[in-house]
């Protein structure tokens, strides 16, 4: 397993899988929608083959983990791709690294939390708030959740 960045000539590949996996390039935590295509972003490969991805945004002194994908679960691949992002936010002097699931993501609550991250917030009702910006939110998730709120997760970098 390898973990690289993004090369600039994977940006359509970027957008197309965004629109497939999130129903467009849109994506949208805590009130603010961003372009994921535009994002910086890490790729995990297997030989030739592309195992994930992650994307992030740094701001000031925190880094927020905006989306992230291992393509086959179990392989350590999210896990390499987490190292790779908390590795580029320590680079960058942040002191925090922080992101957002959604009340029904049961696996990555378990996920994150197993790999240091700290439950910090619970957002009533913002998921429902951000079907106004992107109304490809679904309604229900995993286990037939219905999805309401944004989970706040963070992992303390200094």
């Amino acid at each position: 397993m390898e973990v690289r960045p993004l090369r600039e000539d994977e940006r359509d590949w970027l957008a197309e899988h965004l629109r497939l996996t999130w129903g467009s390039t849109l994506l949208v935590s805590r009130g603010r929608s961003r372009d994921g295509a535009a994002l910086p972003a890490f790729v995990a490969t297997d030989g030739d083959t592309l195992a994930g991805l992650a994307t992030y945004a740094i701001e000031e002194s925190e880094c927020e983990l905006v989306t992230i994908e291992a393509f086959e679960r179990g392989r350590g691949t999210g896990t390499a791709l987490l190292d790779a992002v908390s590795a580029a936010a320590r680079a960058s002097r942040c002191a925090r690294l922080w992101l957002i699931t959604t009340n029904d993501n049961l696996a990555a609550l378990r996920f994150y939390q197993r790999r240091g991250l700290r439950l910090v917030a619970v957002h009533r009702g913002a998921a429902d708030a951000a079907r106004a910006i992107k109304p490809e939110i679904p309604l229900e998730g995993e286990d037939g959740i219905a999805i309401h709120d944004e989970i706040e997760l963070e992992l303390a970098l200094a």
